[in-house]
């Protein structure tokens, strides 16, 4: 089959168009343009559609283009975008594929091998790819898998976030203010306390004393919290009294709270590893792309909840600092956004996302959100997005809310009746591509991708796999 000449800088290779009439597949490439992803993205799509696989190319693509990427994984299986093996060899695939699949077909897992490396190279000869393409993937970026709270990964001290800042956020009064609601916020979400900014006396006491610490140069830890909430180090909040505004037996309480935290099984965990910087998981030390995907599915809900908060505030942080681009500098993509940026409740997640989207565009930073339930994300959130990547939907009332939302945010190019149709027609891995860039929406299948997907990994691969990762053999060989 030819191949349309897909290598382009800036244009990331996504599928082939499909005829919406006859349904058959094109030749006309699907090439999207990569700075249109600082107007942000929306993967929807029922379980079964091939969100998975369409997220997993727009991150191939931008790693091969130098894009730094940040991934916020919350079921596990992002952890496949480590699982490239450009020699594509039974060998390669032998450790990553599942012996109860080969049992069900009646072979062995060495057979079952075998039979998947064959699928792979032929997948990727179908779409004009070949083993060369993985390994231009795997020269392109450093590649770390962290797992925060866990040792089965890359470790991430998210309580790094309680430490002194840099002398450049201690010196600007806006960056202070959101480093602190940064910490705060996660603290609270961790102990699952739902916290205003501007009510609650939790929020409000934890701030300023963590405010006070900072500007004195010093560094707050948990013991250091807990001694203080117990006895703070001021008389007033405002203009009230402290008593009357947090009563010490309230206080005393919250400060139980926080020890039982910090005397918690395993809550070590929580401080080792590498400081969290967002601009540390874009880029290595040596100024190389990174992509960085956090792994939190091994997490209850606080967990996630702190972990995905932390991540988002220092990801503004870095943000901020940044100067203005047109192009995209940094691709962010969380999958299963349900409960992060819901439309009715506020929890910590929701601001620092909903600032993404406001204002990420002028600094470059593309954000790319994936869901089953459109109807679980505040609408406010859909009318800023540019580009919907919509697969097969599970209900009706789905249909809908992703059509009131495109006609918001799609301006006076949007056809309600035409988009419609298309849904309705959609099979897997089929997706229709509404970008307010362009004159039309596209009808497309995706490619096939680089990278293995071997489903959501558990915590023993997840070993292997940053074990691998360490040595250096998956990073820039091809000594899988």
């Amino acid at each position: 089959m030819t191949i349309t000449n897909y290598e382009k800088l800036g244009a990331f290779y996504l599928g082939r168009e499909i005829d919406p009439i006859s349904g058959e597949q094109q030749q006309s490439t699907v090439l999207y343009d990569a700075k249109d992803l600082t107007t942000h993205g929306l993967i929807i799509g029922m379980t079964g559609s091939g969100k998975t696989g369409l997220a997993v190319a727009l991150i191939e693509e931008a790693i091969i283009d130098g894009i730094p990427v940040l991934a916020i994984d919350p079921k596990g299986d992002l952890g496949n975008l480590f699982l490239s093996f450009p020699r594509l060899q039974a060998s390669d695939f032998s450790p990553w594929v599942d012996p109860v699949s080969a049992s069900h077909q009646g072979t062995t897992p060495e057979e079952f091998a075998e039979a998947t490396a064959q699928q792979w190279q032929q997948g990727l000869a179908h779409w004009g790819q070949d083993g060369s393409r993985i390994q231009d993937y795997i020269d392109a970026a450093d590649r770390q898998l962290y797992t925060p709270g866990s040792r089965s990964g890359r470790p991430l001290s998210l309580l790094s976030m309680l430490s002194l800042p840099k002398q450049a956020i201690l010196n600007d009064d806006e960056a202070l203010r959101d480093r602190i609601e940064a910490a705060v916020s996660g603290l609270l979400a961790l102990l699952d306390v739902e916290a205003d900014p501007l009510t609650s006396p939790e929020h409000i006491l934890l701030s300023l004393l963590f405010e006070r610490s900072w500007r004195q140069g010093t560094s707050l830890d948990l013991a250091a919290l807990i001694m203080q909430m117990q006895n703070p180090p001021v008389q007033r909040v405002g203009i009230l009294e402290l008593d009357a505004f947090f009563p010490a037996k309230d206080r005393t309480a919250f400060a139980i709270r926080l020890n039982g935290l910090l005397a918690s099984p395993g809550f070590d965990a929580w401080m080792e590893g590498d400081p969290l910087d967002a601009g540390a998981l874009l880029y290595n030390n040596e100024g190389k792309p990174r992509l960085s995907v956090v792994s939190i599915s091994h997490l209850n809900d606080n967990e996630r909840m702190f972990v995905v908060t932390c991540l988002l505030n220092s990801l503004i942080n870095w943000m901020r600092s940044q100067a203005g681009s047109g192009s995209l500098r940094a691709l962010v993509y969380m999958d299963e956004i349900y409960g992060y940026l819901p439309p009715v409740a506020n929890p910590p997640s929701k601001q620092p996302l909903l600032t993404l989207l406001k204002q990420a565009r002028a600094f470059g930073v593309g954000l790319t959100l994936a869901t089953q339930n459109p109807v679980d994300l505040d609408y406010k959130a859909l009318s800023n997005a540019g580009t919907w990547f919509l697969g097969r939907l599970q209900t009706e009332r789905d249909k809908q809310r992703v059509i009131d939302g495109l006609e918001g945010a799609g301006g006076g190019r949007f056809n309600r009746a035409e988009v419609e149709a298309l849904l309705g027609r959609l099979e897997s891995r089929q997706f229709l591509l509404h970008n307010v860039h362009e004159d039309r929406p596209v009808l497309f299948a995706t490619r096939w991708v680089l990278n293995f997907l071997a489903g959501p990994l558990t915590r023993q691969q997840i070993k292997r796999l940053n074990s691998d990762l360490c040595s250096q053999l998956l990073p820039s060989s091809a000594n899988q």
